[in-house]
């Protein structure tokens, strides 16, 4: 595989002072020791990258998911005396259908099981980055969203109430302009305290199935946690498997997932 390109990017005083208040150090690649794996998820062109070059301290390092062609990055930074590896993954908008790209996301936050994942969504076009934020949600209960971008939303006279995002949720929502640093101080501390237990989210998850398809996911559901002991969240696994998802299921029948085989797809460089 050829090797990443690394680039720290320079810094201003201003950048410094945010960071200090932070208690942010950013780790670039060292990723070799850590406390906590945050995945980065998210739409296209929703600043996801400047996220990920914020608080890890690179402007680029990429390289391929191991056996795919799909572009993989990830770094670490410490705060509060923990260090966390943060893995980006490929930008989609939906985790339902079957392109490589919303395969590799949504296999690594439910079988790789991050400790946070952040979902990244456009303020100023939040109505469309909904659909992957309650996605995300379905799949995972530690999840934080970051809602950046917020200084083009207020450009465009939009304004998101936050604490009211964050109720109907059951996530932190942090509002952030990652370019400038606002809000990643915030942002930060959400991390930590979802990572730490310190947050215990509830999301918001549909439950109201027709009587029909409840009996047939709970028996499938059953028959699931039977035959893979320790499969996380074997409810949605089987609500894909019920929709036809022919790429689920050839998975099961392999045995290829599970917490190891993820957390191998980002330990190579």
């Amino acid at each position: 595989m050829n090797q990443p390109a690394t680039t720290a990017p320079k810094e201003t005083c201003a950048d410094c002072s945010i960071y200090r208040a932070a208690r942010l150090k950013k780790l670039g690649v060292d990723v070799d020791r850590f406390d906590h794996v945050v995945a980065l998820a998210g739409n296209p062109n929703t600043g996801k990258s400047t996220v990920f070059n914020a608080l890890t301290g690179l402007r680029q390092h990429t390289g391929n998911w191991p056996g795919k062609t799909v572009t993989r990055a990830e770094g670490a930074f410490e705060y509060a005396d923990k260090r966390f590896k943060i893995v980006d993954l490929p930008g989609t908008y939906s985790l339902l259908s079957t392109s490589l790209d919303e395969e590799i996301a949504r296999d690594y936050i439910l079988f790789g099981e991050p400790d946070v994942t952040v979902v990244v969504a456009d303020a100023s076009r939040l109505e469309r980055n909904l659909n992957l934020v309650l996605q995300v949600l379905e799949i995972t209960d530690r999840a934080v969203l970051c809602l950046n971008l917020i200084d083009e939303a207020k450009r465009h006279g939009l304004q998101v109430d936050d604490r009211q995002l964050s109720r109907d949720l059951g996530v932190p929502v942090v509002p952030t302009a990652a370019r400038s640093g606002q809000g990643l101080p915030e942002l930060l501390q959400a991390i930590g305290d979802v990572a730490s237990g310190k947050i215990a989210c509830r999301p918001h998850r549909i439950q109201n199935e027709p009587p029909a398809i409840k009996h047939a996911l709970n028996e499938l559901v059953g028959q699931l946690e039977a035959a893979h002991p320790g499969l996380p969240n074997a409810r949605w696994v089987a609500l894909r498997l019920l929709g036809g998802d022919e790429h689920m299921a050839e998975a099961l029948r392999k045995g290829e997932f599970g917490r190891s085989n993820m957390t191998a797809l980002t330990s190579q460089t």
